[in-house]
């Protein structure tokens, strides 16, 4: 019975750090781009070349995470994406825990070493730079405001979270699965950089924020707000399609792992 729980612990924090490591990833790379297309100005005066390298850098970092990090944990790496599960009854309220808590922590750590990295440059001035931070008002490419921003990012997160949802169903491909959650991220970012920065997840929009401080630090709460609303509305939207909602793949092998560990 020790060996059981103790096997459980280990698999537990196997998971949580997966998110942990995964969730910090996404933020380094897609918020580095981010900052070096805006911030940096590398894309020069072409927003567009902007919008464009920064959505396929978040699209692509979670694809490849995806298949790397979703036999072990599901690779949520996104808040919104975890109270989806939850509510599909694909997670505990305990794991779900565990997973906002790593999550959190992964994309400050994240936004942490991203910080660090450009404050090596003479180019690099942490106002003016900034960190790929979320907002609305001055802080948005179109000044949308506080409404629009908040409608933005719930439909945005909506339609992202649904999709996950689908695909990691028993009725979804899972050889597809990582490609067209990371498209669907791209897709996202497309349409939301110009309107918001896009957030879509919490953790990713939290740790920019406090580093940059400021106007970005004040408007933080619509994007940890907005996409879990998001979240909840695209678990409502899978239970309409999927009356019965089914477990997803990577849950199901987890505890098929478990019951084999219990009879050894």
């Amino acid at each position: 019975m020790h060996l059981k729980c103790l096997w459980g612990f280990m698999f537990m924090m196997r998971k949580f750090a997966a998110e942990l490591l995964g969730t910090g990833l996404l933020v380094f790379f897609g918020v580095g781009v981010a900052t070096l297309s805006f911030g940096f100005k590398f894309a020069g005066g072409s927003v567009a070349a902007g919008v464009v390298a920064t959505a396929l850098a978040f699209g692509l970092v979670l694809l490849a995470l995806a298949y790397v990090l979703g036999p072990v944990s599901g690779c949520h790496v996104n808040p919104a994406v975890t109270l989806g599960a939850l509510l599909s009854r694909r997670i505990t309220l305990a794991e779900a825990g565990g997973y906002w808590v790593a999550q959190f922590a992964g994309g400050i750590l994240g936004a942490l070493l991203l910080w660090g990295l450009f404050s090596t440059s003479p180019l690099y001035n942490r106002p003016v730079t900034g960190l790929g931070a979320d907002g609305w008002g001055p802080l948005s490419d179109i000044h949308i405001g506080a409404g629009g921003a908040f409608l933005a990012e719930v439909v945005l997160t909506a339609l992202f979270v649904f999709v996950v949802l689908g695909v990691t169903s028993k009725i979804g491909n899972t050889a597809t699965a990582g490609m067209v959650i990371g498209l669907s991220l791209t897709v996202v970012h497309l349409v939301g950089i110009p309107i918001t920065g896009t957030s879509v997840n919490p953790a990713r929009s939290l740790g920019p924020a406090l580093i940059v401080g400021g106007t970005a630090l004040s408007q933080v709460w619509l994007f940890i707000v907005a996409p879990l609303v998001g979240g909840v509305l695209a678990a409502g939207m899978h239970w309409l399609v999927y009356p019965s909602p089914p477990g997803s793949v990577d849950v199901e092998q987890a505890e098929r792992a478990a019951a084999a560990a219990a009879e050894d």
